[in-house]
This record gives C-alpha cells, sequence and structure tokens, in this order.
C-alpha cells in the first residue's frame, strides 16, 4: 500500500504545481501593482497604495478589486486607458474616494455592481455614473459620513435603474426618499440611526414604482413610542415580507421597552414619550406635584406667622374695628342731624 501511494506523489506535485506559481504570473498578464485569481478574469489590487487605478488591466477582466488604496479622486474615464468592455463589477473600498467627477466611468459599459463601501466622498458630480447604463446594484456603506450628498446622489442616480442600493452605516435619520428610483428592489439600510419611520416616508415606499421594495433596517435604534406606531401598523397590515429582518426588528428606546421585539408589540400599546424619554405625563405629574409642595410650604409659613403674631394681630383687629365703629357713628350722627325738621327749619328762618 506504500508503494502505491508513492507512485501517486509525483502526480501530486505536477496537480499542486499551479497552485505554487504567483498570481501575477498567471495568463495573459495582471498588472504589477495587483495579482489575478485564477485567470485574468478576476483581478485584486489590494493595500497596495495606488495613486490611479492601474492601466495594464487586461481586456477581458469581469471582476476588478482595488482595496486599501489611496485613489482620492476618479477622473473622466478613470479607468478606461483603453475600454474594458467586460468588466461587471468593480469594488472600491476602503481607497480614499473623496470625489466622483464626471464619466468617472466612462468605458465601462457593461458594468452592473459598484462597491464604493468605506470611502470618504466628500462630491459626487452629477454625471458620475453616466456611461454605465447597465448598472444595477451600488454600494455605498459607510460612505455618506463625511458630508451630506443625497441631493448630489439623487442628481447622479436620476438616469439609472438600479435594482439594489446599499446604504449601510451611514448614520441616517430619515429615509432617504430622494435617492430611491422607481424599480428599484432592495435598500439596504441596517446599522443606522433611524429610529422611526413616518406616514409621509412609508406613502412614498408605496408609490407604483417601489411596491415591490424589499428593505432591510437591522441594528436601528427604534424608538418604540407612539411615533412608530404607523410604522407598526404598516408592517401588520401585510408589509412584513417587505422587511426581511422585520421579525428582529428590536426596540432601543424608551427604557421599559429596551430589547422588546417590535412585532410582538401592539400598536396601541406604543405611548408617546417625553423629550427625556420619560412615560407618558411624568414631566407634568413632577411640576403639579412640585407646584402644590411649593403652595402648601408658602400655606404653612403664612400660618406660623399668623400664630407667632396673633396678639399684635387681635391687637390691630380691635383697633381697627374701634376705628371703624368711630367713623359709623360719626356718619350716623350727621345723618340724625340732617334728618331733624327743627334743624331744618332753624336754617330756614331769616
Amino acid at each position: 500500500r506504500a508503494a502505491g501511494s508513492g507512485r501517486w506523489l509525483p502526480w501530486l506535485g505536477f496537480a499542486l504545481l499551479p497552485l505554487a506559481v504567483p498570481p501575477a504570473a498567471a495568463p495573459g498578464g495582471c498588472p504589477s501593482a495587483c495579482y489575478c485569481v485564477a485567470t485574468p478574469e478576476l483581478v485584486q489590487c489590494r493595500y497596495e497604495r495606488l495613486e490611479e487605478p492601474p492601466k495594464e488591466l487586461p481586456l477581458t477582466v469581469h471582476n476588478l478589486s482595488i482595496a486599501g488604496s489611496n485613489l482620492s479622486v476618479l477622473p473622466r474615464a478613470a479607468f478606461a486607458a483603453r475600454p474594458l468592455p467586460d468588466l461587471r463589477l468593480l469594488r472600491l473600498r476602503h481607497d480614499n474616494i473623496h470625489t466622483i467627477e464626471d464619466m468617472a466611468l466612462q468605458g465601462l459599459p457593461a458594468l452592473r455592481t459598484l462597491d464604493l463601501s468605506h470611502n470618504p466622498l466628500l462630491s459626487v458630480a452629477a454625471g458620475a455614473f453616466a456611461g454605465v447604463p447597465l448598472l444595477r446594484t451600488l454600494q455605498l456603506n459607510q460612505a455618506l459620513l463625511a458630508a451630506p450628498l443625497e441631493d448630489q446622489l439623487a442628481l447622479a442616480l436620476r438616469n439609472l435603474s438600479l435594482r439594489r442600493l446599499e446604504l449601510a452605516g451611514n448614520a441616517l435619520r430619515a429615509l432617504p426618499a430622494s435617492l430611491l428610483p422607481a424599480g428599484l428592489e432592495e435598500l439596504d439600510l441596517h446599522n443606522n440611526s433611524l429610529q422611526r419611520l413616518v406616514a409621509t416616508e412609508l406613502r412614498s415606499l408605496d408609490a407604483p414604482g417601489l411596491r415591490g421594495l424589499r428593505l432591510t433596517l437591522g441594528a436601528n435604534p427604534l424608538s418604540c413610542d407612539c411615533a412608530l406606531r404607523p410604522f407598526l401598523a404598516w408592517l401588520r397590515s401585510g408589509a412584513v415580507a417587505r422587511v426581511p429582518d422585520a421579525r428582529s426588528l428590536r426596540c432601543a428606546s424608551p427604557p421599559a421597552l429596551r430589547g422588546a421585539v417590535l412585532l410582538r408589540l401592539r400598536p396601541e400599546g406604543l405611548v408617546c414619550v417625553d423629550a427625556e424619554g420619560g412615560e407618558p405625563g411624568r414631566l407634568e405629574t413632577a411640576s403639579y406635584v412640585f407646584f402644590g409642595i411649593v403652595l402648601a410650604l408658602i400655606g404653612i409659613v403664612f400660618l406660623m406667622v399668623l400664630y407667632l403674631n396673633r396678639r399684635g394681630i387681635k391687637r390691630w383687629l380691635h383697633n381697627l374695628r374701634e376705628a371703624c365703629r368711630d367713623q359709623m357713628e360719626g356718619y350716623h350722627y350727621r345723618y340724625e342731624q340732617d334728618a331733624d325738621p327743627r334743624c331744618a327749619s332753624a336754617v330756614g328762618t331769616p
């Protein structure tokens, strides 16, 4: 048995020989700063600190990945030193890209997936994605943190027919309705800062061109108060199928519901909370209690003052009563004098 296995060792060495060849030596030639995986159709450039896209890419490349470089700006026809008619997937992650100029993807007519995740985008030209009419998937995860780009992206995406848009990890606080082209099928919004979807946002999701949209919302800090009722009612009305991770959505606030599964709650059970995140009416109740305590203290102090000065108050009331009585007696005397007929006749006699 040992001799039999020994006969296979040379053949096993020949079989493993291609795996020992450096990736850059693959047939067809790879860029010097990159390497090919199995064939030149799969080119990956990682952590080579490229300042610009490689120029000597194989014409037959299908998938191109450039990661960990310093591309900074994608100028016009950045990848079209010579057209790449078969390139379908372009990944540009962690490449410090902050500006995408007009027609940056010119010369990539077959591109269907573009990944710009983990780049500090600051400027996206209105024609940044012109020249890629077949683009169907755009990944912008953690790419919108450096600047508010919703308006710029809305212009850049207006002529595309996207089917999938990924916006995870961008600290979004509201549904980016302007970035949802008609026909979009998948929208990834997980790991953002969404606390709720309001009624106007839900109506935009029910627009004719977005009724088939599937929405991913996991890892968002949902605030399970009365403002979330429209969203919960929307889910319960049959939209659970449109939110694949709906059954895993959990509340982040208020404290009493933290960690609760959203779909196990009832809309009428979501109560309103104040700005401090307390229970409904707690702030008003505390204010009334405090006001009552203050009034009680004032009343107690007033009663103590009356008690300590009771003799002086009694003397003051007696003097006041005597003064009032003297005054009334004076009025009464003058009234009697005026009413006496003898006095009246005496006054009238010459």
